[in-house]
This record gives C-alpha cells, structure tokens and sequence, in this order.
C-alpha cells in the first residue's frame, strides 16, 4: 500500500460541510440523505461522508473504515481522502490512513471465491509535511503489524501450533534483525514451569517458551511484553460446552500481538530495549491432562490448586511472568484472552487495564485513547483478594465467586509479580476486541489486533515524554 499527499485519485471521499450541503443541495434530496453516515455518488465517483462534531481518534479510525469498506470492492486503484486536523496532526493523518488500510483486510485463505480488492494507494487531501508523513509511516507500519497479527489469530487450529508460532519467531527475527531463544518441555522442566507445562500435557505438540529481543543502541529503557499464547482452548477436562469452544482459536491473541508489538517497534526504531515472550500452549484432552483438584508448584514457587482447567491462560502467564521478571525490566505488560468476565463486563470493543500502580494504569489509558482503540481501567480491589485463597495450596486458580471475574483473574497473575516490580506492570484483558464474529469499526470479521496499538502509542509518548526531559 502507498500513502502520497494532494494527488488526483480514481475515487474520492469528500467529508460534508455547509458549503458541500448547500451546493449538492438537490442531489442530496434525491438520494434522501440527511447529513448522516454516508452518501455514494457513484456517477461522480465520489462518497459524501458525514462527520461527528465531537471527533475522537476512535471515532475518525472508525468512520474512515466504514466509508472505505463501501468501496472497497469497486474497480479502483486509487482513493482520495479528505483531512481533518482534531488536534494534531500527527494523529490525524495516523487515524484517517490506519482506519483506511484496516478496512481493506479481509481474511479469506479458505473461500474459494474471493472478491477482489484493487485499491494501491491512500492519497490525502492536504499539503505533506514531516508531522503528516510521521503519522503516515506509523499508519502504514501498524496496519501492515496488526494484517499479520489478525492473520495468525484467524489462522485455524489443525494448521497453527506450538511450532508454527516458532517458525513465524524464526521468521520475524530473520527480518528484522531480532534475537531470538525458543525453549521446550526440557528447559521449562529445568525451570520448573510446572504450572505452564501441565497446561500442555495432553498436547500433541511440545510447549514454547519464545523470547524475542530487539535492542537499539542506547537504549532509553528495556519494555517486556508477555502473551498467552494459546492456539487452541478446549477448556481441558473441564470441557467448554460446544458453543464456548467455537472461536477459541483466537485464544493465541495474546502472543500474536506481542510479535506484533516488536515487528512494529523494531520497524519504527524505537529507542527501548523491547522483548516479547511468548508462553504457547495447547489445552487438550488426553489421559495425561492436567485434572481438576491437582495442585502445581509454579516458577515463583507459589503453589496454585486447579479448580477449573479451563482456567489455563493465567496458569501459563505465571511462569511467563516469572521469567520475564528475570529480565529485569523498567516496565512490563502482558496481554492476553483472559476472561469471558472481561467481555461481559466491557462488551466485545474494549480491553481492560490492571495493576497495582494507578499512574501507570492512568498515563496508559490516555495514551490508548490516541491509538483508536478503547480501553479501560479496571481497579483491583483489595476485597476481592480473598477469592483466591485456597484451602489446600497458596492460591486457587479460580474465584470462589462468579463476580469480578476479570478482576479476580489479574490479582491472580499479580500474585507471581515480585514486589519490586508491582509499580511497573500493567494487564491487558483483551479477550472481547481480540475476535469478534462480526464486522465493526476498522475491523473486519474475525481478529481485531488487541492491543498492538495501544502499546506501540504509549511506547511513542514514553520516548516524547523522555525526549523533553
């Protein structure tokens, strides 16, 4: 895809305003629009799109992408888009490009007949200048990062593994010049990742432990991201009804974003040292599945009694974040499919943020809502830490209550954060925007990226807050 500025184009999407309503007043009639949503002059090859007075970055994202998903199919190469400064304009041109590209992704590997998409190139309507090719480049870089994470999510489960998730680590560090450590059982046996191994007992496959590193020189500061990274989720012997099983495919989200999260760092020369660790798993049925009633000694030594199996992620993510921890690292994030409490508490657009630190929880959230996606902060509460506690082992891997079962599911992973790090870490639950069955916003059916742009535009304002300094 190219971006280019105040270029002819074969199609244009022209934002409406007073003059564009009074001047297209009869045409407007005849088509019965009334200034809302859009408007296709297709003689004119030409889209009238209607605006909201009160814009967000999310919104403008948004907006774009359902314009662009109207013509998207039409035999044109080239579309022109109007320009809107909100109040930068760097993020403008980030949200209008961005929203664009994301409405052209379509994950049709295993459709027969597919529909064809011709659009090459984004042109703006508007002069270019370092702030706006800033904000295009960092489009085009994290609509090509997030079309790689949607397609390992969307990927199906016979056909992405333990060891696909190796070979696209191999892959992404080949190309971009990262380092990279794979482990399996014998070294987390070593480490005693009980907790990460007795979740992918019954596989077929051996379980990853992948750490990529990307390490500029002077680094401003080292950033580790962990994900869950579970290709396939069949709850183990507390077996999901069929229903819940359907989509668990996405249940890999987590460490699809974090590769996501690097390729994106590394491609935009990030001054950090990042790492992305990856804990990939596969929760099945054997005779040597993991049962209800066992108790697991993690890496931290923190003994977890097993009341539900299908309570898995949280039980990979403890060893993951042990290690991780080993890193010692300014700031650590992980992501992950956590919770259908998430979902239900949320809905299926938002991801929850969590910590002990409410700086730290705070800063993100508003650097999120600059990236488009939609996040928010769920407090811990101290009286819900009770619901983990466990009568026969250090902590229980599920709540006694079926309340605050997000909450609840991030004081667990907090149990296995040293104290010197609780002021330095934060938990994504991206469980509900990481695949929804239905197209929305920029998004198309299926993966979402979760969570890739959120970390990438807090990383952008850590390095301009720093720069200042």
């Amino acid at each position: 895809m190219k971006v280019e500025f105040n270029k002819k184009a074969d199609f244009e999407i022209i934002f409406l305003n007073d003059e564009i309503k009074k001047e297209k007043k009869d045409f407007f009639k005849l088509m019965q629009y009334e200034h809302k949503g859009t408007c296709l002059d297709i003689a004119n090859s030409k889209l009238y799109l209607a605006l909201s007075p009160k814009l967000t970055y999310a919104a403008l994202t948004s907006t774009i992408a359902q314009a662009i998903k109207q013509i998207r199919h039409l035999n044109i190469k080239s579309v022109k888009i109007d320009y809107i400064n909100i109040d930068c304009h760097f993020n403008s041109v980030y949200s209008i490009i961005y929203g664009a590209i994301s409405a052209l992704y379509e994950f049709n590997k295993y459709q027969k007949e597919k529909k064809k998409i011709n659009i090459e190139k984004i042109i703006l309507n508007t002069q270019e200048d370092e702030d706006k090719k800033e904000g295009a480049n960092l489009a085009l870089i994290l609509a090509d990062s997030s079309a790689y994470v949607k397609d390992i999510v969307n990927e199906i489960p016979s056909t992405y593994t333990q060891e696909s998730f190796e070979e696209d680590a191999k892959k992404l560090a080949k190309e971009n010049n990262l380092e990279l450590k794979v482990y399996k059982d014998d070294y987390l046996k070593k480490e005693n990742m009980n907790a990460f191994l007795a979740v992918n007992r019954a596989s077929a496959y051996e379980a990853r432990l992948i750490h990529l590193t990307y390490k500029p020189k002077k680094a401003l500061k080292k950033i580790v991201y962990v994900g869950k990274g579970l290709v396939y989720d069949t709850g183990g012997l507390s077996l999901k009804p069929a229903d819940y099983m359907l989509t668990m495919k996405s249940d890999k989200s987590g460490a699809a974003a974090v590769l996501g999260i690097i390729k994106a760092a590394s491609q935009l020369k990030l001054p950090f040292e990042i790492h992305a660790i990856i804990g990939a798993a596969q929760n099945c049925i054997s005779e040597k599945a993991y049962m209800p009633d066992d108790v697991i000694i993690s890496r931290e030594g923190v003994s977890i009694e097993v009341r539900n199996t299908d309570a898995e992620g949280r039980l990979v993510l403890a060893d993951c974040l042990s290690y991780a921890q080993d890193l010692k690292p300014d700031y650590l994030i992980d992501l992950a499919t956590l919770t259908g409490a998430c979902v239900v508490g949320l809905g299926e657009y938002t991801s929850a943020i969590m910590g002990y630190n409410e700086d730290l929880q705070n800063e993100f959230y508003a650097h999120s809502k600059r990236s488009g996606e939609y996040a928010c902060i769920l407090h811990f509460n101290p009286h819900l830490a009770s619901l983990i506690k466990s009568k026969i082992a250090d902590i229980s891997n599920t709540s006694s209550s079926r309340y605050g079962g997000a909450i609840t599911a991030g004081l667990f992973l907090g149990e296995f954060i040293k104290e010197e790090y609780k002021d330095k870490w934060l938990h994504l639950d991206i469980a509900g925007p990481a695949y929804v069955e239905k197209d929305w916003g920029e998004n198309s059916y299926g993966a979402g990226a979760a969570g890739l742009r959120m970390c990438i535009i807090d990383l952008l304002n850590i390095k301009r807050k720093m720069e200042k300094k």
